[in-house]
């Protein structure tokens, strides 16, 4: 039963356009955003995972400051004046001005171009610009954006800690995620429920891989149906 859930909710994520350039927790977590909201999810998803690309594979800082900084100026102008042939910004579009909110995102990512081993005030940013594009999604789905923000920095904070090498610097993330608090997310975010809480449990394991074992799937089908 539990597995044809996952197949069948598997399917409707994969026939998203794009949704093959996302990570496999990504697209498991789009899986459980409602009709209506998975347009706007995979967008956001979709420009994280650009975002990040730029940060991970950039030799030089400057060179990525340059390519989040056109990202910045497109998302901060009017559409009308976004270049032709980037899918991205085609998708985009339909956001109008609202697309400026997701210029926080943008921060967030360049905040970890810093000199390493990355301050506190450089983590938390990253996990503030997360969150301000969540708050985004809020405001469009029109829910209230508070509790969802709250979730997606502990949720940023996460996956950062499983991604960081250094040890101060993974240490340091932890710390900041905080306690676990209970927040109810409305359906139109569930999505965000999966990725906070599959990072959050792998971070509680001790650092494992956010889809290691049939237990991590059993716990994205409890928190994509009921958010808990």
């Amino acid at each position: 039963m539990a597995s044809s859930r996952r197949s069948s909710r598997s399917a409707i994520a994969d026939r998203d356009d794009g949704a093959d350039g996302l990570a496999p927790l990504a697209r498991l977590a789009l899986a459980y955003a409602p009709a209506r909201a998975r347009a706007d999810w995979l967008t956001v998803l979709l420009l994280d995972t650009r975002l990040a690309a730029v940060v991970r594979s950039a030799r030089e800082p400057m060179l990525a400051q340059v390519r989040l900084a056109w990202w910045r100026d497109r998302l901060g102008e009017e559409s009308s004046l976004w270049p032709r042939g980037e899918p991205l910004l085609a998708r985009l579009r339909s956001w109008g001005d609202t697309a400026a909110d997701l210029v926080a995102l943008v921060d967030g990512w360049e905040a970890l171009l810093g000199e390493p081993p990355l301050a506190g005030a450089s983590l938390q940013a990253f996990a503030d610009g997360r969150a301000a594009a969540i708050g985004a999604l809020a405001r469009r789905f029109e829910v209230a954006a508070e509790a969802p923000q709250a979730l997606a920095r502990r949720w940023a904070l996460a996956d950062l800690t499983l991604h960081l090498s250094d040890g101060a610097e993974r240490s340091a993330a932890q710390a900041l995620i905080g306690p676990n608090a209970r927040v109810r997310i409305e359906r139109s975010l569930r999505p965000l429920a999966v990725l906070a809480g599959l990072n959050l449990r792998a971070v509680q394991r001790g650092g494992v891989e956010p889809l290691d074992g049939p237990g991590a799937l059993l716990a994205a089908i409890r928190l994509g149906m009921f958010s808990r």
